[in-house]
């Protein structure tokens, strides 16, 4: 049996292969994929190059695999053509499971973000391949909790609950569905919070008076252009609060609890360790 692990050069996939071995997998069973595979030698599995924009490259990793677990590109607008390659190479290869890292709720969501997933989920449906999908709510990394003990939190997500977790609580649930693998869709994330209560954690723990600044999304735009993010970042970040106001990064915790055996690790946590 092999299970191919896609991106695993990036910090998501590391920890899917870590999660792997954690679980027991034999490390001669995976097989770490990606772009810079100097990266991964030190994880005592088999690892090869496999670059999405290069199809001959994913057929070769894919070829008698019995699961992929497919990790989305990090190239945001490059998406679609290089998934479309990842998924015909698993169709040519006719893997007997490819499990997809998507966004939360992409099946309703209309976050900017989610358009790249969502036509990635229909290519995957259309393949006939058996498929998983890991729909991933937001990342405690996506926050700069010691910038915010400085400036306070700003958004613009109003009271709109956010299920985010930690990156390695989303690998660990990739894991654990990989070695279940069952065909099914995921919806993943943490119990949550509003940006409110997110800056009145940040307070408590720091010591430090931290409030929540709430801005209308064009605003919360023009403020994140003002502190240097790029545009495309900006339109990005402030589309996602505009979503999240609405419910669109919220989820049932249920699923993320299931494939872990205990909750998602708190904020707290989080919080502590970036203010250590």
């Amino acid at each position: 049996m092999t299970i191919v692990v896609t991106g695993a050069t990036g910090p998501l996939g590391r920890h899917v292969v870590e999660s792997l071995l954690a679980r027991g997998v034999p490390a001669d069973q995976i097989l770490a994929t990606g772009r810079a595979v100097e990266k991964i030698q030190d994880l005592g599995v088999r690892a090869q190059r496999a670059d999405y924009n290069s199809p001959e490259e994913l057929k070769r990793a894919f070829d008698g695999a019995e699961k992929v677990l497919f990790v989305s590109s990090s190239e945001a607008g490059r998406r679609i053509a290089q998934h479309t390659n990842v998924v015909e190479a698993a169709t040519a290869a006719g893997v007997g499971l490819l499990l997809y890292t998507s966004i939360a709720n992409a099946g309703t969501s209309d976050l900017i973000l989610a358009g790249e997933h969502q036509a990635t989920e229909e290519l995957i449906k259309g393949s006939g391949l058996p498929y998983a999908f890991l729909r991933n709510s937001w990342y405690y990394e996506n926050y700069d909790f010691r910038g915010a003990v400085q400036n306070g939190v700003y958004g613009a997500a109003g009271n709109g609950r956010i299920s985010a977790a930690a990156r390695a609580d989303y690998a660990e649930a990739a894991a654990a569905a990989v070695v279940r693998g069952a065909g099914r869709v995921y919806e993943l994330g943490g119990p949550g919070f509003t940006l409110a209560e997110l800056a009145a954690e940040i307070a408590k723990i720091s010591g430090t008076e931290v409030t929540y600044t709430d801005l209308a999304p064009e605003k919360y735009q023009e403020f994140l252009l003002s502190v240097g993010l790029p545009e495309p970042a900006a339109v990005v970040l402030s589309d996602a609060d505009r979503g999240a106001a609405q419910g669109a990064l919220e989820v049932d915790p249920a699923d993320m609890r299931d494939l872990l055996g205990r909750p998602a690790k708190p904020v707290a946590d989080a919080i502590r360790a970036a203010l250590a």
